[in-house]
């Protein structure tokens, strides 16, 4: 996957004590998508706007807002947040992702 003639924020997102990083960028027709790094742990997330996350490197598990239910993903697979909600994530080894928002 490779984005071209896009803009890169420079200040990183930094979530978790720096655990999780990410870059914004956005694309010339105006889409928004992060970058991100996720180094092993558990974290909790909210949402605004709809996301789609696809796992680039590594595997994690994920419960989305008040389900029960854990799902597995690995490099090469993607998972959906619905708007204003939030999701769970447990990292056991470095996970490298792209976020789609909207």
């Amino acid at each position: 996957m490779s984005f071209k003639n896009v803009e890169i924020k420079k200040q990183a997102n930094v979530y978790h004590g720096g655990r999780v990083t990410s870059r914004t960028v956005i694309t010339p027709g105006g889409e928004m998508k992060t970058l991100g790094v996720m180094l092993p742990g558990t974290y909790r997330f909210s949402t605004q706007a709809p996301e789609t996350i696809d796992v680039t490197q590594g595997h994690c598990r994920v419960k989305i807002a008040d389900k029960q239910i854990w799902d597995e993903y690995q490099a090469g697979q993607s998972f959906s947040i619905p708007a204003n909600s939030h999701f769970e994530i447990e990292v056991d080894d470095l996970l490298d992702y792209v976020c789609h928002f909207g």
